[in-house]
């Protein structure tokens, strides 16, 4: 498989074995100490552990931090927070699937700032108090292929006092880097592989059908369709099928991409 760089609506390093370049990553944003953001059950897989030793094989000393559940909280947030304060981080990593994601560029985005983060909700120009010079900058690596949080400006975190999911949006939440190894995605098991590319599916749909004029999104959501219509059922039966995945990672950036023109029903259902 070819290796390609993009650079819409960031930089996208895709192609199998990207991950090698993480610490090159690192290297182009002038990242010495990161802060690798990913969940308890990632933390312990073999790609966690093979990207830690490769950064560190670079001299790239990184902390770990994976407090993190299915639906990240504030708590979540302000834990990875102080270990990146602690630790003197001056970016951040953020691997895995949405939750991961999420919370990494959270942490990066909130290290910076002195005001709760629900002041941040995106209501408005809420988004205007924060101190864009201090949020650091952010790497993101999916392991899913559904969220495509790594090319969103926005976060998902749960308010626990009230039970709600609050969107949490700044334009530099957009990850500088991202890096779309399809080879991070084979050991999917099919019902997630199912649900993740059901979650893209919907993404790319809803942001066709929002209503409005944006025809670079309505062609970005057409394509994501169509590449997953090509390759869903592919790679739920055979999952080490490397084109497939690779179209799968691609299609789920191109959903957020897309639904800055809206999403609808069934987002608004699920929350």
């Amino acid at each position: 498989m070819n290796k390609f760089n993009w650079n819409y609506p960031t930089t996208i390093w895709a192609g199998e074995n990207r991950i090698n370049d993480l610490s090159s990553a690192c290297k182009q944003l002038n990242i010495q100490k990161p802060l690798l953001v990913t969940d308890y059950g990632l933390a312990k897989n073999e790609i966690i552990l093979n990207s830690l030793q490769l950064l560190k094989k670079m001299n790239i000393s990184v902390e770990l931090f994976s407090d993190v559940v299915g639906n990240p909280t504030e708590k979540n947030v302000n834990d990875g927070v102080n270990i990146f304060k602690k630790s003197n981080c001056d970016g951040v990593i953020a691997f895995g699937g949405g939750s991961g994601l999420d919370v990494g560029k959270a942490i990066a985005f909130m290290a910076g700032q002195t005001l709760p983060i629900w002041d941040f909700e995106d209501v408005g120009d809420n988004w205007t108090k924060a101190n864009s010079k201090k949020i650091a900058p952010i790497i993101a690596v999916p392991t899913t292929a559904g969220t495509g949080s790594e090319t969103g400006r926005a976060s998902v975190i749960l308010n626990e006092k009230l039970g709600v999911k609050k969107i949490i949006f700044h334009p530099k939440f957009l990850p500088s880097i991202v890096i779309l190894d399809p080879k991070l995605t084979i050991k999917l098991p099919p019902k997630i592989t199912a649900a993740t590319g059901m979650d893209a599916l919907a993404h790319n749909l809803e942001a066709y059908c929002a209503p409005g004029f944006h025809p670079m999104a309505d062609g970005i959501a057409l394509e994501g369709m169509r590449l997953i219509n090509q390759s869903l059922l592919t790679v739920f039966k055979d999952g080490s099928n490397i084109e497939a995945r690779m179209n799968m990672l691609t299609a789920a950036s191109m959903g957020s991409t897309a639904f800055q023109k809206g999403l609808g029903a069934i987002h608004s259902l699920s929350h």
